[in-house]
C-alpha cells in the first residue's frame, strides 16, 4: 500500500467517523452532540497548524550549519560579482 493510499484511507475513516457523530448515528449526550461535535474540525485544523509550526520551529532550532556549503556559496557570489564587473555593473 502506497503512502497516498494510506493517507486516503485514514482520511476516509476519520471523515466517516465524524459524519456518523455529526448526524447523530451514534447516541451521545445532547450537550456533547450540539456543542462539541460541530466544532471538532476547527479544533483539528488549529491543532494541525500548531503541530506544523512547532515542527518548523524545531527544525529551525536544530538546523546545522554546513561550512562546505558556506564556502561554495561565497565562491558563487564572488564569481557572479566578477561576471557583473566584466559587464560594467557596479556591485560594491
Amino acid at each position: 500500500m502506497t503512502r497516498a493510499q494510506q493517507t486516503l484511507s485514514v482520511l476516509l475513516l476519520v471523515s466517516s467517523l465524524y459524519l456518523s457523530l455529526y448526524l447523530g448515528l451514534v447516541p451521545l449526550n445532547k450537550t456533547l452532540q450540539e456543542e462539541v461535535i460541530p466544532v471538532l474540525p476547527f479544533y483539528a485544523l488549529i491543532s494541525f497548524g500548531c503541530y506544523l509550526l512547532g515542527r518548523l520551529g524545531l527544525a529551525i532550532f536544530t538546523f546545522h550549519d554546513v561550512p562546505e556549503a558556506h564556502k561554495e556559496l561565497q565562491g558563487e557570489i564572488e564569481q557572479a560579482k566578477a561576471e557583473l564587473r566584466k559587464a560594467n555593473v557596479d556591485v560594491d
